[in-house]
């Protein structure tokens, strides 16, 4: 087990990764901010679903939700289509050109990083995907976890 000065840096360092974060966002188009291209590519690993898997996957609000897929439709990213299984549901979908975009942000992304990590060698570029990895397996699922941990999902129907 690491020494408890080990943790504390981490922490920092998992805090300081914001910043990486916030890089990597300015590389997207002005009309793709980083919750747009989030939903894009949900879509696009998971496929069509409901706004409320969505919002699921996201860790989100619906209202917030709504607000993101709004946006992506009305640039042409997604479609909306009624729920064969229920038609007061939408299933969405993503449409060529979100697949387009989705092709653009990787380019980009990939570019970046190479960029940033040039001086990097193969095996240093492997080795921190094999603990990003692994710290996310050890973390599990959090946005689940969160959701069913939190007060409202804990609540008894009597009680709700």
């Amino acid at each position: 087990m690491a020494a408890h000065s080990q943790y504390e840096e981490l922490a920092r360092q998992l805090s300081a990764i914001g910043a990486v974060k916030r890089e990597m966002g300015r590389m997207l188009p002005q009309e793709c901010p980083p919750a747009s291209a989030g939903v894009l590519t949900l879509l696009d690993r998971h496929g069509e679903m409901r706004m409320s898997q969505l919002a699921e996957l996201l860790a989100i609000d619906m209202s917030v939700t709504s607000r993101h897929v709004a946006h992506v439709a009305e640039r042409g990213w997604i479609e909306r289509k009624p729920d064969p299984a229920d038609k007061r549901s939408r299933l969405l979908r993503l449409t060529p050109s979100g697949r387009q975009l989705l092709d653009e942000l990787a380019r980009r992304y990939t570019q970046t990083l190479a960029r940033y990590l040039d001086d990097w060698t193969d095996a240093d570029v492997g080795h921190l995907v094999e603990l990003l990895a692994r710290l996310r397996t050890s973390f599990g699922d959090c946005r689940i976890r969160a959701h069913h941990d939190s007060p409202a999902a804990t609540r008894t129907p009597a009680a709700g």
